[in-house]
């Protein structure tokens, strides 16, 4: 049964049960399967790492968690002198949840999509967590076959599912059945998608194009994945009208037997 504990009490359980270092994710990972809230959101992993990053700066020394590294945490009762001294080191290089890339899907089917015009692209930070509609999504898509890129495509004035659902008819329809998408538009905690930037810092757009690459090509020779994308990636969900359809299908083909 759901325990509904604010925020504050639901992370600070979990970091203190955990009695080590946990990331904002994992840390989110754990609310929802300790059922520690009725109510998560669409964004739990991003809430947590909001709520740490906000009482750490408002608190400062008083506050009851530590960061300790890219993501990480720690009840400050429980961390070392040397976490301590990291954590004043990570606060100089402080990541931001929503910078230049703010969401991602890796190798979502095609098969899960019901493909209209305006398709849905529902995807979950978690399970549990609230699905998110991407269809209006902004930014940088890659089309496979298998797991070889076959189309590298941009959405700008059409949204990504727009110009996905176009690569179902155009000359690529037959080519792919995989895609991995990269938005702009940031996401809030309800699951609506914000307004694009005005502008981008080039020392952001540059580590955070570099990470993009890194992640959609996987390059052999990188010995790292893309760390500058401070990025959420969504799992995707299948979108239930695909199942109705289905239904209605051998409905109409019993009946049609009877």
């Amino acid at each position: 049964m759901a325990q509904d504990l604010p925020w504050r009490d639901a992370i600070e359980k979990v970091l203190r049960e955990a009695g080590t270092t946990l990331h904002y994710t994992e840390i989110a990972d754990r609310i929802v399967a300790l059922k520690l809230r009725t109510s998560v959101g669409a964004t739990p992993a991003a809430t947590v790492s909001a709520f740490l990053t906000t009482t750490i700066k408002a608190q400062g020394d008083k506050a009851p968690f530590i960061k300790v590294g890219r993501g990480e945490f720690i009840i400050r009762d429980l961390g070392s002198a040397v976490q301590q001294a990291k954590a004043v080191e990570t606060e100089k290089a402080e990541e931001s949840q929503y910078e230049i890339i703010t969401s991602f899907g890796m190798f979502w089917r095609r098969s899960l999509v019901g493909w209209t015009t305006n398709p849905k692209l529902l995807g979950m930070q978690q399970l549990g967590a609230a699905p998110v509609d991407f269809g209006a999504q902004l930014g940088i898509y890659l089309l496979y076959d298998g797991r070889e890129v076959v189309y590298v495509g941009r959405s700008t004035d059409r949204p990504i599912g727009r110009r996905l659902y176009e690569h179902t008819s155009d000359r690529l329809a037959t080519r792919w059945d995989r895609f991995s998408w990269f938005g702009f538009l940031p996401v809030s905690e309800q699951g609506k998608l914000g307004s694009l930037s005005a502008s981008y810092l080039s020392e952001k757009l540059i580590p955070a194009l570099e990470a993009v690459l890194i992640e959609a090509l996987e390059p052999r020779q990188n010995r790292r994945r893309g760390d500058d994308l401070s990025a959420v990636e969504f799992i995707q969900k299948e979108d239930p009208e695909i199942r109705k359809k289905q239904l209605r299908e051998t409905l109409d083909a019993v009946l049609e037997k009877a």
